[in-house]
């Protein structure tokens, strides 16, 4: 009975939050003994896992772009079947890591404007000027967390506009001739990707330091 009252409530909790009641939520959670906080750093670690996942997925997409721009006899119309799913893949993952990243900063704010109201409740002026500084801190290190995210997330449109502009390309105009005109964009998105890569990197390397910060203190 115990596991099923627990089901239940996890069930609703989850639709207070997929229903954008925000606040509901958190304070349902916070009745569970989950805190903001725990909160936090879980939706840290699974924008992190998005961003990881979605890094390789460009990479290996990268790859079955070159295979259709040296496309040398075969199924064409099997690589784009190929490059097609391939596409919808990456836009799905695209999604994922905006709704992610979207998810952190709606527990953040919810966090940082607790902590700010709860100042007034100290005592304590030692302790407030305590908290303060720690509250200013963790805000700085959760600004570069978040711009570095956002930085990798904004790289994403331009490896995949030129990806959709291949598939849309290729869906009327399956022959060799039209791979040929292809192989112009083979360096841009090389480029693109490999920017990608490296801001997701850091992204996932801020996130890290993130998340050790606030499981240490």
């Amino acid at each position: 009975m115990k596991f099923i009252n627990l089901a239940i409530i996890g069930i609703f909790v989850s639709l207070l939050w997929l229903s954008g009641c925000s606040r509901v939520y958190y304070n349902a959670m916070e009745k569970m003994g989950i805190h903001k906080r725990d909160i936090l750093v879980d939706r840290v670690e699974e924008a992190r896992d998005s961003q990881e996942e979605a890094k390789k997925e460009f990479a290996s997409a990268l790859e079955k772009f070159k295979s259709v721009v040296n496309f040398n006899g075969g199924d064409l119309e099997e690589k784009y079947e190929e490059l097609k799913a391939q596409l919808e893949e990456l836009e799905a993952r695209a999604q994922e890591v905006h709704d992610r990243i979207e998810a952190v900063e709606d527990v953040a704010n919810a966090l940082f404007e607790e902590w700010e109201e709860e100042l007034n409740q100290y005592h304590s002026q030692s302790l407030r000027r305590a908290s303060e500084r720690k509250l200013r801190e963790t805000k700085r290190r959760y600004q570069q967390l978040i711009r570095a995210m956002k930085r990798a997330e904004a790289k994403i449109d331009p490896v995949l506009n030129p990806l959709r502009d291949e598939v849309l390309f290729l869906k009327h105009n399956l022959n060799a001739r039209a791979i040929a005109s292809l192989k112009g964009e083979l360096t841009k998105i090389q480029t693109d990707v490999s920017e990608l890569v490296r801001d997701m990197e850091r992204a996932i390397d801020e996130a890290d330091a993130f998340i050790k910060t606030l499981q240490t203190e």
